[in-house]
């Protein structure tokens, strides 16, 4: 076993003394001779087992839930005796028990907290030696970080410290509070205000640390909009009190919005975009003066972002008062569309921040390395903060005009009816096989669900609904507006694949670009007779793909070990050229 950190019994929570280091009995140097040593040891590694290893789940009597899904098994008697809390959760006191199951959220209602800092607290309780910091959960995405104070680390010690705090766990909190002050100068600005807020939480138990927090934002260029958003009132007046003591009032960003961009400000939170419309028509400030977009982007919204990117008043690339962008702030938020709305108004992503950071790596740096490096299995959702990253790293290679004519939709040839059918099918494809990107795309693009116009009335669509909307067989068949509406909408949706989510496009390609697909898109000078032929055949490989991909998904859902040589893509493409 690892050497590990242990407390003593000890309850003062202001120095280092009570804490002691030590490894397994049989490593322990000979001046140690206290006979209590080895005991100890042996008896934190059995109730750490208890805990750690599966064999010991028959004995478990309760169970806390994780975001609904996930489920930690832990034995009432060694929580109650360990943890006042507990105690009184156990007893009734506290939380609603459910079968035996216990919701974290109920447990710890102030603060969300992931599964990982949970157990790391947890396993505390059980064998009393702290765990060294989990470097999967730990470690961010910019291999260029030190990961000394970058946000997946920070937000696991925050966890860790707000757990501990709520299951009165005194030394615990004593040592996190620690190693969050010997780290406080290498957390980026907008970083400390989370370990402020959990702190304040804490209360007494973590003084110091609160009051280093404030010392650090009163010095700090935050400006008050932000301080609002993410801590108590009653810390922002302390806050504003201390750097009109120190004559740091002045800057815009510290002094109040007035009225009027604080009504700007009302209106976005209430998602009325309109009424924004009907402020700027009164002249006394514009988007750009009141930082509109830095607020929309930060605090609403991704539809009310877009309505007001829409609306066409304002810089896309204007800085705040921090020197911030639009896009720098969105890589904070991580919401990937959001962020391909602004690269699609032109946002800059090569664009620095005062201190020299892209918005590539801002996202990367708020990114767990252990999420930027999953492999995503097609018809799974993509984690949000990758999708981002992609996003970036994608807009930073090539920025393409948008609307760019793909060779896809060229192969289409004059035919209005076969290239609609082929928009929606490579779409409804899109939607199946890479639920998130395409979902991005789609809302952007404004995209109501796939295949509005299927080949017949009485047909299933991929995404198995059925429609009765249009059929595009009717003879003769008649381009509507609503037809060329559609084809516009799709056509943006498919650039924007292209142009944001190159991998997803290549495995889209595989499938829709396949010979007999692209053979039967061209219709060139063919006779009649050929565009009938033509037509079955497109019509039989519609339903050899929607075969295919229900085959394909109900042999994945059997299977609990997944393997990408039996992706979806792969096995569509094999249905489809049975040949190759």
């Amino acid at each position: 076993m690892d050497s590990r950190t242990v407390f003593s019994d000890s309850n003062d929570i202001s120095g280092s003394s009570s804490i002691c280091c030590v490894s397994n009995a049989e490593n322990l140097s000979p001046e140690i001779t206290d006979p209590n040593i080895a005991p100890l040891n042996r008896l934190s590694e059995n109730l750490g087992s208890i805990f750690e290893s599966p064999d010991f789940d028959f004995c478990s009597d309760a169970r806390i839930v994780v975001d609904g899904s996930r489920e930690v098994p832990v034995h009432r008697c060694i929580l109650s005796a360990r943890s006042p809390f507990f105690k009184n959760v156990f007893s009734g006191s506290v939380g609603k028990e459910r079968n035996g199951k216990f919701e974290l959220k109920e447990l710890a209602k102030d603060f969300d907290v992931g599964f990982d800092s949970l157990v790391a607290v947890l396993a505390y309780l059980y064998s009393g030696k702290v765990r060294l910091l989990p470097k999967d959960v730990c470690i961010c995405a910019d291999d260029g970080c030190s990961h000394v104070g970058c946000r997946p680390a920070l937000d696991f010690m925050v966890e860790v410290l707000y757990l501990s705090f709520t299951f009165q766990i005194s030394e615990l909190v004593a040592l996190y509070q620690r190693r969050l002050l010997d780290i406080l100068d290498e957390v980026a600005t907008d970083d400390i205000l989370v370990i402020l807020s959990v702190a304040n939480m804490c209360d007494k138990s973590c003084e110091r640390l609160l009051t280093k927090c404030i010392e650090t934002v009163v010095k700090s260029d935050i400006d008050i909009v932000t301080l609002e958003k993410a801590l108590s009132q009653d810390i922002v007046k302390q806050i504003m009190s201390s750097r009109r003591e120190l004559g740091l009032a002045g800057p815009e960003s510290n002094s109040f919005p007035d009225k009027h961009v604080k009504r700007i400000h009302r209106a976005l939170d209430s998602d009325d975009v309109e009424l924004v419309r009907m402020l700027l028509k009164e002249a006394h400030t514009t988007l750009d003066d009141a930082h509109a977009l830095h607020y929309a982007v930060a605090y609403c919204d991704a539809k009310t972002t877009t309505d007001l990117l829409d609306l066409g008043l304002a810089d896309v690339n204007h800085r705040n008062s921090r020197g911030y962008t639009v896009l720098h702030v969105s890589a904070t938020r991580k919401d990937p569309k959001i962020i391909v709305s602004l690269l699609t108004k032109g946002a800059r992503p090569s664009d620095l921040t005062l201190d020299g950071r892209k918005a590539l790596q801002i996202s990367m740096r708020l990114t767990k390395a252990v999420d930027y490096n999953k492999s995503t299995e097609e018809g799974k959702a993509s984690p949000k903060d990758r999708l981002c990253i992609e996003v970036l790293e994608q807009a930073e290679r090539r920025d393409p005009l948008l609307g760019e004519a793909s060779f896809s939709l060229a192969m289409a040839g004059d035919d209005m009816r076969m290239r609609l059918l082929y928009l929606e099918n490579r779409v409804c494809l899109a939607k199946l096989l890479f639920p998130m990107e395409a979902k991005v795309a789609m809302d952007i693009a404004q995209v109501d669900g796939t295949l509005e116009f299927p080949l017949s009335s009485n047909s299933w669509s991929l995404a198995g609904r059925q429609r009765t909307t249009v059929d595009l067989n009717e003879a003769p068949f008649k381009i509507e507006e609503e037809h060329l509406n559609r084809m516009k909408a799709l056509s943006k949706t498919v650039d924007l694949g292209k142009r944001f989510f190159p991998r997803c496009s290549d495995v889209l390609n595989k499938i829709m670009d396949a010979d007999d697909l692209s053979e039967l898109a061209y219709l060139g000078k063919d006779t009649p007779d050929e565009r009938m032929l033509k037509k079955r055949r497109y019509l039989e490989l519609q339903v050899i793909l929607n075969k295919a991909f229900s085959e394909d998904k109900v042999e994945y859902e059997k299977s609990t070990i997944s393997s990408s040589s039996s992706s979806t893509s792969i096995g569509v493409v094999n249905k489809l050229n049975p040949k190759k």
